[in-house]
């Protein structure tokens, strides 16, 4: 129950209807953070990390989820202040900043004096997002991955990530951790992939779900296999299995740069809704 007349205060599981309601304001481009605070019941030993609210006149106005990623939440003007004065006060914890691109400049804003330098920003990262099965045909040989897919997976997975982020997962002792993610996606039926002979020529996740929404993320074609169209229809059939099966949306965002990304994306039915933005430390 929220006290605080006003100001930041520390989120718990007594909090998750307000912070429910809060993300329940712009669903889908919300869905990391509704995911997080669903599954975690906003604890912090389960999140690893915070949950800041901010109050005004004892009602739940923004939010930020505050562990490996920084994700402001329908965050105002004063909040994005308190947010980065606690961020300055504990110093910088988080990989990434992350969210829809006004809220992470400002809030970059008044950080970018006390923390470090970061190795890149996307400032452009189109929005999308899709609610009908696609009508285009979709590839019947991307289905669920199983248990025994890990060992071809996870090379693949390893090399979406250094090309998409340009460090490896496995950077300072990582791998195990990352090898755990890939495998717990795998066991909730989020990890879809064409795979022949040992070799993955098509995968994608859905990292995150709530009632609204899923975000699908780890897009990659065997780059051998590039420009075949690989892409389009396994995104297709991605896409066709989420909605009918995972949540009613279907999101992403995707490098403005990416225009290969861009052109399957349009072609599978995702339409931009927005703007979001990546800093990386």
């Amino acid at each position: 129950m929220l006290r605080t007349h006003h100001g930041l205060r520390l989120l718990g599981p007594s909090d998750l209807p307000a912070m429910l309601d809060l993300l329940a304001r712009d669903p889908i481009p919300n869905v990391f953070a509704d995911y997080r605070s669903r599954l975690t019941n906003l604890e912090p030993r389960v999140m690893g990390g915070e949950m800041w609210g901010y109050v005004e006149h004892g009602q739940l106005v923004s939010a930020c989820h505050a562990a490996a990623n920084l994700v402001p939440v329908e965050a105002t003007p004063e909040a994005i202040r308190a947010f980065a004065a606690r961020g300055i006060a504990q110093h910088r914890r988080c990989s990434t900043i992350v969210g829809p691109v006004d809220a992470v400049s400002a809030l970059w804003r008044e950080l970018s004096e006390d923390w470090s330098r970061p190795r890149e920003f996307r400032w452009n990262q189109p929005h999308l997002q899709m609610s009908t099965v696609p009508s285009i045909e979709a590839d019947p040989l991307v289905i669920r991955s199983t248990p025994a897919d890990l060992e071809a997976l996870y090379p693949a997975c390893v090399a979406m990530y250094t090309e998409e982020v340009g460090v490896s997962p496995e950077a300072g002792g990582g791998a195990g951790m990352y090898r755990a993610r890939i495998a717990q996606l795998i066991s909730k039926g989020w990890s879809f992939a064409r795979i022949e002979k040992g070799r993955v020529l098509f995968k994608a996740e859905v990292a995150a779900v709530s009632p609204y929404a899923c975000q699908i993320q780890g897009v990659y074609v065997d780059p051998d296999r590039r420009g075949e169209g690989l892409s389009i229809a396994g995104m297709a059939a991605v896409v066709a299995t989420a909605i009918r099966e995972i949540a009613p949306v279907v999101s992403l965002y995707v490098n403005d740069h990416n225009q290969a990304a861009r052109r399957a994306y349009e072609a599978v039915g995702f339409e931009q809704t927005g703007v979001f933005a990546t800093i990386m430390f």
